[in-house]
């Protein structure tokens, strides 16, 4: 006989019932999702595996499985744009290549990043909001988000346009530094809004289920990309001017793609009623998830750029074969940055719908998942290590560099890929401060200066960076389960009843946010009770 395991939804409160005058969302119960319970039977038909694997489970895996396979090849989709443009700049000259590099390394570290994780807060908004059924709410929510994006550009120009005296102050060689002179109109026009309201729209679709259409849109914006580029670079020899064009206008048709596929399929209908004035309030709750969110981003990005930075003082040699572990590092993470945004919508899907048991086993599956994955991935770089760097030079010296740091990188590649997912959990339940907080602790004030030592000190040179990030992040997936800990048991013994008081107001639309009001800092209402459950599980795994 199969367990289902516990999925019902927590009752919602006694006697909570809409206050007169006020919208109440129209809620139908979920119905039973016959179509998983058959897929997930029909994929895992091994007698052997549906005996030791709970239906709950099942289902929960075969869940994550159908949204991490598209996000997956939508993030290696979009990696593609700016990747085919270095390509065709390579092909132009080294100092052409070098000035290119030096702009997007500017533009990805500073408003990129920035910008993207301002978006991230939207991933606790419309995921819990959508799964406490509150469906016009979402729509509000992404008018929000569009306005404050949009006034985000303004400081992205302004920092671009004294881009050249930045880079020149930081010491950077002025025949490279200039490049990024012919490129700030292109870029100052469309980039940034493009890049935002793209990633919106991406964020606005998957936190509903709904994946294939940005990877459907980013598959046609990659063949456009590759005929922009052959006609500006190729064809009529425009250079970097050409190569900051294709990129802007690479982004605005991905974006312009994805907006279109949303109004013909009117995929837009359940949750958008129309600009609002209620988009003009509650920004502070907003902004509570979003600068945390920004700032975990950003704290994380920037730890790779320091390494290449502290690399530059140690050779040519060394400079290379550090941007070809990022480059590397960058590909493997797309696999569990894919089960880190599943993991991510299933868990605040769960708990706006007040189903703190299918969050927990969201969390289970999605960490199990990503270890298995990693560990298979850990082998294959283990066993290529010799010849991948081949792939990007034919230096020997270079090559063996890089074969030496993949060594330690197939570990540190198993332990960021748990702290990505763990990071998308947090995300799922609003907790973003406490990312923030531990990466900055934890990269800079404690990792940075011991990966120094270590690089110089202790002439471990490159290798030393790559100590210093796996130091960073064993200690930093270590310190979000303390902290989490630490809120159960402060939060012990009202955290259940204050949850099923925020998910009754939130199906009524009685609260704005789906943040719990006495702690929109830290804690999203409903993870109280979510953490309350995985405490008392102790993620013992399938013990259901």
């Amino acid at each position: 006989m199969e367990r289902p395991g516990s999925l019902e939804p927590a009752p919602p409160l006694q006697g909570a019932e809409p206050v007169a005058g006020v919208h109440a969302a129209k809620m139908e119960a979920p119905p039973a999702d016959e179509g998983a319970t058959f897929a997930s039977s029909k994929l895992f038909w091994c007698g052997c595996v549906k005996r030791w694997l709970p239906l709950a489970y099942r289902e929960e895996l075969y869940h994550v499985l159908r949204l991490t396979g598209p996000l997956l090849l939508s993030r290696i989709l979009n990696f593609l744009l700016p990747f085919v443009i270095t390509i065709f700049c390579g092909h132009i000259g080294n100092a052409e290549l070098a000035g290119y590099a030096l702009a997007s390394a500017m533009i990805n570290v500073t408003t990129t990043a920035t910008g993207y994780g301002l978006t991230m807060a939207c991933d606790t908004l419309i995921s819990q909001t959508y799964g406490s059924r509150n469906m016009k709410r979402v729509g509000v929510i992404l008018q929000k988000s569009t306005l404050i994006l949009l006034m985000f550009c303004l400081p992205c120009w302004a920092l671009l346009v004294n881009s050249h005296n930045l880079l020149l102050l930081l010491q950077q060689k002025h025949e490279v530094a200039r490049y990024i002179l012919h490129i700030k109109t292109d870029f100052c026009l469309f980039l940034f809004q493009a890049m935002f309201l793209h990633q919106l729209q991406v964020s606005y679709l998957q936190n509903q289920g709904i994946i294939l259409p940005q990877m459907y849109t980013a598959a046609v914006a990659n063949i456009l990309n590759l005929g922009i580029n052959f006609l500006l670079i190729s064809e009529l020899k425009l250079g970097v001017i050409g190569s900051a064009t294709a990129n802007s206008l690479s982004q605005i048709i991905i974006c312009l793609l994805l907006f279109g596929y949303i109004r013909w399929k009117k995929l837009y209908k359940q949750t958008w009623g129309g600009w609002s004035t209620e988009c003009l309030q509650g920004w502070g709750s907003y902004m509570k998830l979003a600068v945390p969110s920004a700032f975990m981003i950003c704290f994380e990005w920037w730890v790779w750029e320091v390494g290449g930075f502290l690399a530059g003082w140690l050779g040519e040699d060394d400079l290379a074969a550090q941007h070809l572990m990022v480059e590397i590092g960058a590909i493997t993470y797309m696999f569990p940055l894919g089960i880190h945004a599943a993991a991510c919508v299933r868990v605040g899907n769960a708990l706006g719908a007040g189903n703190t048991s299918r969050a927990i086993i969201t969390c289970k599956v999605a960490l199990v998942l990503s270890g298995v994955l990693a560990l298979f991935q850990g082998f294959i770089l283990a066993g290529c290590k010799s010849v991948i760097g081949y792939i990007f030079t034919s230096d020997v010296k270079i090559v063996q560099l890089v074969s030496d740091n993949l060594t330690v990188y197939t570990f540190l590649q198993f332990l960021d890929a748990l702290l990505c997912v763990c990071t998308g959990i947090l995300v799922g339940c609003g907790m973003q401060k406490i990312a923030a907080v531990s990466n900055l602790i934890f990269y800079y004030l404690i990792g940075l200066p011991v990966g120094i030592a270590l690089m110089f000190w202790a002439k471990l040179r490159i290798l030393g960076n790559l100590f210093l990030i796996i130091f960073s992040v064993h200690i930093t997936t270590s310190q979000h389960q303390k902290c989490l800990h630490m809120l159960l048991s402060k939060h012990f013994a009202t955290g259940a009843e204050t949850a099923g008081c925020f998910v009754s107001n939130l199906k009524l639309g009685l609260t704005k946010n789906p943040v719990f009001p006495g702690h929109a800092d830290i804690l999203c209402s409903a993870s109280s009770s979510f953490l309350l459950l995985l405490k008392k599980s102790r993620f013992s795994l399938f013990d259901q």
